[in-house]
């Protein structure tokens, strides 16, 4: 166990930060399985942007790789214009 409260502190505050990571991570998950389950292309449009966006937020927080990020943000619109 920890010996200092700085160290006690970071416990908690990891653990904080981890299950929210877990949260916004499985999130963005479901919502590109949404679109790639999707078959018709004007909901599909919609949704786009927003994952899009959660897509690079992961990214920017380094919760994923940013190249992931880029070649996930790739093939959901490859997938869209192909609707």
């Amino acid at each position: 166990m920890a010996n200092h409260k700085s160290a006690l502190k970071r416990i908690r505050s990891n653990e904080k930060k981890r299950v929210l990571n877990k949260y916004q991570h499985k999130t963005t998950r479901n919502a590109i399985k949404a679109i790639r389950v999707a078959t018709d292309k004007k909901e599909a449009t919609e949704k786009l942007p927003t994952v899009i966006s959660m897509i690079d937020k992961l990214a920017k927080k380094n919760i994923i790789h940013a190249n992931k990020a880029a070649n996930l943000k790739s093939s959901l619109t490859k997938h869209v214009a192909s609707l």
